[in-house]
């Protein structure tokens, strides 16, 4: 037994060496010639780049050219000439405002397009030859239509009744003079009407200009810096209407046309904090005038008016305020008296500035206004133009409103 298995170990080892030596024998054999890599590689170009949109198409065979051919510069030879840099925007020209004297003047014509109905309808109840208690009706319906106001429009008809009854016969221009006078009473004022611009101080005079939303607050203030500008004064600017999109912006550009610095801050910013500002650049600056236009805001908002405030006790940590002018819209009627009446109980109002009086206005509310809060009417706005801005002139008002 040993024997046998002896004899398969020996037979399974020869085997296994027969088979190496089978396999050691092929691998030594050559290849054949046409099998064998070459000595030297073959260089292929490289493909080309890929491209996209309108050039996404078949790569074509492109010409190359070698460093060898490309022309170089060569040493000395003069540089190439630098783009011309793009010239720096021209600085916006300063105009001249128109003279302020005789504004009002020139403006007349259209004052008396668009209010004469009130002075003329007087005027027409007026030459009828029997005034009885109807016609005084009409008349006091008349001038409470033109927003006089139920106070004035009583001591008016009583005033014109006397002096009808005591003149007796009434010529056209009789009627004219004596309906002049009468409305010149209405609208005169002990209180000066021109916008303090000289206080003798060191510091200038310190302008705030207040309103509701949409009165037109940032052009008017635009417009009487031209007015002082016309009148030799020097001018900065407070643009602290902080919360109206582009409100700095429309206010830098009146200032730039007529040579007056804007102090603005950011969208949003500190009303109080830019007002400030732009009173200590004023002082830096010696300007005669300092004018801060305030964000609009509703009179019913009690916050917002005490923002307001705030404006002005910072103010007069740099200098006294001489002025705050209250901008109210003369279409708005009765109910721009009854923003009057919060603003005033705020900031202390000094002064009327009445805009689109040339457009449906009623030319009573004049009288009204200034009965309201005992302060007079010192700007009336009479269109969009730029000097469309002009200082009130009683006489050339009621002459406006009566026509010649």
């Amino acid at each position: 037994m040993e024997i046998v298995i002896l004899a398969v170990v020996i037979a399974v080892v020869l085997i296994g060496a027969v088979s190496g030596l089978v396999i050691g024998g092929r691998r030594k054999k050559q290849l054949p010639p046409a099998e064998r890599p070459s000595a030297t590689p073959t260089i292929t170009t490289p493909p080309a780049e890929p491209r996209v949109g309108d050039e996404a198409e078949t790569p074509r065979d492109e010409s190359r050219r070698t460093i060898e051919e490309v022309d170089l510069p060569t040493a000395g030879a003069p540089a190439a000439p630098p783009a011309e840099a793009e010239p720096a925007p021209a600085a916006p020209e300063v105009e001249v405002p128109e003279p302020t004297e005789g504004r009002l003047v020139r403006l007349r014509a259209r004052l008396a397009r668009s209010q004469n109905a009130l002075g003329k309808g007087l005027l027409t109840l007026l030459s009828r030859e029997h005034l009885d208690e109807d016609t005084w009706e009409e008349i006091e319906d008349t001038l409470l239509t033109a927003d006089v106001g139920v106070a004035p429009t009583q001591e008016l008809v009583e005033r014109l009744r006397e002096r009808v009854r005591v003149l007796g016969t009434r010529t056209p221009q009789e009627l004219r003079t004596l309906l002049r006078e009468e409305l010149l009473k209405l609208i005169a004022t002990d209180a000066p009407r021109a916008v303090k611009t000289d206080n003798g101080l060191e510091t200038p005079a310190v302008v705030m200009v207040v309103g509701v939303n949409g009165t037109g607050k940032t052009t008017t203030t635009g417009k009487l810096a031209r007015v002082l500008v016309a009148d030799g004064k020097s001018v900065v600017l407070g643009a602290a209407d902080t919360f109206r999109a582009a409100a700095a912006d429309q206010l830098q550009t009146w200032g730039e046309r007529v040579g007056a610095r804007t102090v603005r801050g950011p969208e949003g910013g500190d009303p109080a904090s830019i007002a400030f500002d732009a009173v200590k650049e004023g002082i830096a600056e010696h300007a005669d005038v300092v004018l801060i236009d305030t964000a609009g805001r509703l009179h019913t908002k009690a916050g917002l008016m005490d923002e307001l405030g705030k404006v002005k006790r910072v103010v007069e940590k740099q200098a006294p305020l001489d002025e705050v002018l209250l901008v109210l819209d003369a279409t708005t009627g009765q109910n721009g008296l009854v923003q009057a009446r919060v603003f005033a109980e705020v900031v202390n109002i000094t002064g009327i500035v009445l805009t689109k009086l040339d457009g449906t206005a009623k030319g009573g509310i004049v009288v009204a206004v200034q009965r309201e809060l005992g302060v007079p009417v010192k700007l009336i706005g009479l269109g969009e133009g730029p000097d469309d801005l002009a200082p009130f002139d009683p006489e050339a008002f009621v002459d406006a409103l009566i026509g010649d």
